[in-house]
């Protein structure tokens, strides 16, 4: 019997709740396409103490809730071990997206059952492609950590963001992946936030071709399926037939910043149109013209925060129609084994 292959929509789930917790911007490596953008998200690193009470105020003990622990680089936080046994503690899922360095002995300080998943990311198969995205020695020091995280029994997931420098080495990963023994593969699209928004000097441009992205994205997904991995991966492009849905509208979804920012929509985070503040450890609606006042239009480009904060992505029909509705960012299609 074979297997289904076909990429299925992962709907939004009504009340689902996904919290991404940057504990700090401090990271060891200076990525190329890096979307941290410190006058905006601020330079500190939040101590133990604040990071439990913002925690308490995102918690739900009558629901879990899904916890991103990111950065920067979150395991430069001196107390990730505690953190997340607190997080567990307070029914949060609780992941870490991680550059690999592992610093502060992580692999020993936390148990496989305490964290939900391991993450780590890596933009090449191999150094030659991975480290001039991301810095000299990482695809090695990132590879040998993943490997020792998996014979330790975490359960390990990696993130290899497509861009113009790296998609055409996406499809050398499945086989990396099994290698490493790696069961989730998540593949990201290149955003136009941080320093992938400007062009180069050269004239270089980051985002990938809406037509290279279709032609070849979905085929390396079915490839590591077809490996025994589960893929996920933006929708990005809507079919004519398919309805607009925005995660603002349905999900909550939190985007927490040092300085306090609390975004609900990722593509805003390079502007202050944050919808929420967090004021005296205290979670603040603000008034005024905001990202939340925007998920509710339609428009016949799809995502409005698209067409209003990267119009450039945009292609149109000579008559005005766009040539394809952006989905929601936060929609994803996956692939199981």
């Amino acid at each position: 019997m074979s297997a289904d292959l076909t990429a299925r929509t992962v709907d939004f789930k009504a009340g689902e709740r996904n919290v991404f917790f940057h504990l700090l911007t401090a990271c060891n490596l200076s990525c190329q396409h890096c979307y941290i953008n410190p006058p905006q998200h601020g330079t500190e690193t939040l101590s133990t103490e604040t990071v439990l009470k913002w925690l308490r105020l995102f918690a739900r003990p009558e629901q879990e809730s899904n916890l991103i622990l990111l950065g920067g680089e979150p395991s430069l936080h001196p107390d990730l071990a505690l953190i997340i046994r607190a997080a567990k503690s307070m029914r949060y899922a609780v992941t870490v997206d991680s550059n690999g360095y592992l610093f502060h002995d992580l692999l020993k300080k936390v148990r496989p059952a305490e964290l939900d998943f391991l993450s780590f990311s890596l933009d090449g198969p191999d150094a030659a492609v991975n480290d001039p995205l991301r810095g000299e020695g990482v695809f090695a020091v990132c590879t040998e950590n993943l490997r020792k995280a998996v014979e330790l029994g975490f359960r390990t997931s990696l993130i290899y963001t497509v861009s113009s420098r790296n998609i055409e080495h996406l499809h050398r990963m499945p086989a990396l992946l099994a290698e490493l023994g790696v069961r989730r593969f998540f593949i990201q699209v290149i955003g136009l936030r941080g320093k992938p928004a400007t062009v180069s000097a050269e004239g270089e441009q980051w985002q990938v071709d809406p037509g290279q992205w279709l032609d070849v994205v979905p085929k390396v997904a079915q490839q590591a399926a077809l490996a025994g991995i589960h893929v996920t991966y933006p929708k990005v492009f809507l079919e004519p037939e398919e309805p607009f849905a925005c995660a603002g509208r349905v999900a909550e979804n939190y985007f927490i910043f040092p300085n306090g920012r609390v975004y609900q929509c990722p593509l805003c985070e390079d502007y202050p149109l944050h919808s929420l503040c967090i004021e005296e450890d205290q979670l603040v609606q603000r008034k005024g013209l905001y990202e939340d006042r925007f998920f509710a239009l339609e428009i016949p480009e799809g995502c409005v925060m698209n067409k209003l904060l990267q119009p450039d992505t945009l292609e149109y029909h000579p008559d005005g129609r766009p040539n394809h509705r952006i989905s929601c960012c936060m929609l994803k299609q996956e692939i199981l084994p």
